[in-house]
Order: structure tokens, then C-alpha cells, then sequence
């Protein structure tokens, strides 16, 4: 992974190509992290492939940041195979609008990295080619991975062996 100063360097790079697209930078515990503004990340992320060398999306994850707001997050690992460098790529967006361009075209890992974003944390991935629930059934209503989710779940009624076995549910 880059050190703090490569980790500068890349931002300035990136800020020089794209204004305004890195909010900030985070060095912790030997992990290099860009802030980006997410109406940039598809920019920036072909920028790390292009100029850079990060030419594998490792994972794409998502975050809630409750009770803090922009709330949600999308995280981004990417790999420079020929260093074994890794860099993160974060972004933030509020609850009401929590909507990032989706980089399947650029990155096919990503698509069902971000249909699990989706259906986990509600973070709407606009231009995937396929954008539904991957975990969840189709008419699940919420998002279990948000923070505010309420824990416990739901009883589940099995019914399959009622006529053989009725009344076991009593």
C-alpha cells in the first residue's frame, strides 16, 4: 500500500485531474484511504486503474454511519497486483439521496458487490444493468444491515408437515 506521502501524492494527482474529487485522505494502521465526492468516484477509480495501477476491484462494501449524516457509505478496495498495493476509495451519501453511480461497466466484479450493497443498506447504484434484492426476497421491506434495523427478525411459520404432524405450532 502506499505510504502517507505516495497516499498524498495520489490525491493531489487525482484532485489535479478531477477538482474537487478527493474530500480528504486517511492514513490508518498502514491502510491508504481516499474521500471522495461520489458524483466522481467512476472518475476517480478509472484514474487509480489507468494512471495508477489499481487494475483489480478487490470488494465494494457498505457502511451506515448511524447516527451521523451523510449516513450511508460505499467502500471501494482496490489492488495493484504487480506492487501487492492496496488503496481505498470511500464516499458518503446522506440517507434521503443515497444514490452512486455504479461502476459495473467499468469493473464486472462489482456487480453483485453492489446489488448487496443494495439490498442490505438501501444505497441505490444508478446505471447497474441488473439492480435488485440478491439476499433478500423481492418484497422484503427495509434494509437488515442498517444500523436503526430492528433486531429480532420475524417468526417463520413452517407448514410443510401440517398434515402429517398437525398442531406441532401450538
Amino acid at each position: 500500500m502506499p505510504d502517507q506521502v505516495g497516499l498524498e501524492l495520489i490525491a493531489t494527482q487525482l484532485g489535479d485531474a478531477i477538482p474537487g474529487s478527493v474530500l480528504e485522505t486517511e492514513f490508518f494502521r498502514d491502510q491508504a484511504s481516499l474521500h471522495v465526492d461520489p458524483a466522481s468516484v467512476r472518475a476517480v477509480l478509472g484514474l487509480l486503474r489507468d494512471q495508477h495501477g489499481y487494475r483489480a476491484l478487490m470488494s465494494v462494501h457498505g457502511v451506515d454511519y448511524y447516527p451521523h449524516e451523510p449516513r450511508l457509505g460505499v467502500h471501494y478496495q482496490l489492488l495493484d497486483m504487480s506492487k501487492v498495493d492496496r488503496i481505498a476509495v470511500k464516499l458518503r451519501v446522506p440517507l434521503a439521496e443515497a444514490v452512486v453511480e455504479s461502476v459495473t461497466d467499468d469493473w464486472p466484479t462489482a456487480n453483485h458487490q453492489e446489488r448487496e450493497v443494495y439490498d442490505m443498506f438501501g444505497v441505490e447504484f444508478e446505471g447497474h444493468p441488473d439492480l435488485r434484492r440478491i439476499l433478500m426476497p423481492e418484497d422484503y421491506e427495509g434494509h437488515p444491515q442498517r444500523r436503526d434495523f430492528p433486531i429480532g427478525g420475524e417468526p417463520v411459520l413452517f407448514t410443510h408437515n401440517d398434515a402429517t404432524s398437525p398442531g406441532w405450532t401450538r
